[in-house]
């Protein structure tokens, strides 16, 4: 049996960006020429990424075309799970996994503000009522956004609850 030889990708404990990004344009270019995808990427890198932040990855793959509404149809399911394959494919250790992020038509910039606009109308309305809010399950970047947002909302508190793909974000009022 033959043994693959994976490049380095993290260097000194920090994700190596022309290494990476070539390892990715790998897997990209393999994954679009099997899909038949007719699309254009383009790979961006922004250096470590700041903690404030709710979203800022090091390298962001930008992809544009003929077949973008199909990445993002049912929530961007698609442009997800090539981001997932993406990951698998360069054998980071999870704590990576933000770092690298697939974009196309602004959708994650989209997703943020409805995510935000989600928490706040929560906020008020578990201020209102004074009874606990439960989101719908997501993704644990999503639940980090709505943590990170319901941090600065005076009143309330959040936690986490559920296990693997049920986990849901509950809004609760500061004082239960």
């Amino acid at each position: 049996m033959t043994s693959v030889s994976r490049p380095n990708l993290v260097v000194d404990g920090k994700l190596d960006h022309a290494t990476t990004s070539a390892e990715l344009r790998r897997c990209i270019d393999t994954l679009l020429r099997t899909g038949r995808f007719e699309l254009a990427y383009e790979i961006r890198t922004t250096g470590p990424a700041a903690a404030t932040e709710l979203e800022n990855p090091e390298i962001l793959v930008l992809f544009r075309g003929r077949d973008q509404d199909v990445l993002l149809e049912r929530n961007a399911e698609l442009l997800k799970a090539l981001e997932h394959i993406a990951l698998r494919w360069l054998w980071l250790d999870p704590q990576f996994y933000g770092r690298i992020r697939f974009d196309a038509g602004g959708y994650r910039a989209i997703r943020i503000e409805e995510l935000k606009l989600s928490a706040r109308v929560a906020a008020d309305r578990v201020r209102e009522t004074h009874s606990p809010f439960r989101f719908n399950a997501m993704s644990a970047r999503e639940r980090r956004i709505l943590h990170l947002v319901l941090k600065e909302e005076p009143g309330i508190r959040t936690s986490s609850e559920g296990v693997g793909e049920e986990r849901q974000v509950v809004v609760f009022p500061a004082d239960m």
